[in-house]
């Protein structure tokens, strides 16, 4: 399932994209993510936790980081595996940074591949607007941490637990109401 999601930053395209070259301040605003290590080579080992209702899935797995600072776009190529469910997930994420009136346009595109039980909620289209939510988080998250005024305070700025029934309840909602928004 492909998804894009646009956001805008109010700082200079420089800082965004220093902030985007630092995996652990990133994974820290990513809502259910550990990062464990990070390569010299751009290879991150990771867990993302997911508690979508009755699903609760944790892919633990290894992502590639490929950023070119001269076009200030990245690619990551994913996968993941939830052991005690047995769910897989591949993930190809793109992103990219660019001036805007006011500040920077950060632009991402994914396509994700889900197997085992967590495929069952990429067919209703709630994975997307669970994800444009999770996206706001994190771009709240970023905010913080640029705002911050010391390195201390920016460190002590972390996403929010993923909390799954909420989010997936206002995730249904918003998913019925652009249903019947299209249908008019």
């Amino acid at each position: 399932m492909k998804m894009t999601h646009q956001f805008q930053v109010a700082r200079t395209p420089d800082v965004v994209w220093d902030f985007f070259q630092d995996v652990p301040a990133v994974a820290a605003c990513m809502p259910g993510a550990e990062l464990i290590s990070v390569a010299e080579d751009g290879t991150c080992i990771g867990k993302v936790s997911v508690k979508l209702g009755p699903l609760h899935a944790v892919f633990e797995g290894e992502a590639l980081i490929n950023p070119d600072s001269s076009t200030r776009t990245c690619v990551i190529d994913g996968t993941g595996v939830d052991r005690k469910g047995g769910s897989r997930g591949q993930v190809k994420v793109g992103y990219s940074i660019a001036p805007a009136e006011g500040g920077t346009d950060v632009k991402i595109e994914a396509d994700v591949t889900l197997s085992g039980a967590a495929a069952q909620f990429g067919r209703t289209g709630l994975i997307n607007e669970m994800s444009s939510r999770l996206i706001g988080e994190f771009a709240q998250c970023l905010e913080g941490k640029l705002e911050a005024g010391t390195a201390e305070e920016a460190a002590a700025i972390k996403a929010g637990e993923v909390k799954g029934i909420s989010l997936f309840f206002a995730s249904l909602a918003a998913w019925f109401k652009n249903l019947f928004r299209r249908h008019k």
